[in-house]
């Protein structure tokens, strides 16, 4: 049962990961930017950063958010806190047709992302990985690393002491 939900949420997050692809092709020949996309299942979306960037430049679609945000660990109440805007605020962008996120929430999204992609990788399971991310680290000045993911110096922090945990190195 635990080794299904992981498969389960590896191809949830392997769906989202194909459809932000889709979104840096589609965005791509309205940029200046050219990437080298090739097949979305060939690379690690988060492994081209110019696909980012573009993607950060434009702006993520709502409904793009949603698929993400169903695969994280995160609440509404998280996000709206990591985003800086307040739950109204949040619910009231879900409701405008084709709403794109500002670059500075759509670098925050795709940030949680990529820890949330990194986590499910190292722990055995999504709820696992949520006990982490709340329970306090040593390693990490005794605060939870989800209190550290608001700001990208404290995501680099997170993500550096997930690959600690992956590489079985212990504080």
């Amino acid at each position: 049962m635990n080794y299904e939900k992981q498969k389960t949420s590896k191809t949830n997050f392997n769906i989202v990961q194909e459809a932000m692809s889709m979104y840096a092709q589609k965005i791509d020949t309205a940029t200046y930017f050219k990437t080298s996309i090739k097949n979305s299942n060939d690379v690690d979306f988060f492994d081209d950063k110019m696909n980012i960037i573009n993607i950060i430049r434009k702006g993520l679609p709502f409904d793009l958010f949603l698929k993400i945000k169903d695969i994280t660990p995160f609440t509404e109440d998280d996000w709206a806190d990591y985003l800086n805007i307040s739950k109204k605020t949040l619910q009231r962008n879900s409701q405008i047709e084709n709403y794109l996120f500002k670059p500075i929430h759509t670098e925050k999204i795709i940030e949680l992302a990529e820890v949330t992609n990194f986590g499910l990788e190292v722990f055995d399971s999504q709820e696992q990985f949520y006990l982490w991310l709340n329970t306090p680290s040593f390693a990490l000045g005794n605060l939870k690393p989800a209190e550290l993911l608001k700001d990208s110096y404290g995501k680099e922090l997170v993500m550096n002491e997930l690959n600690s945990i992956d590489q079985g190195i212990f504080a």
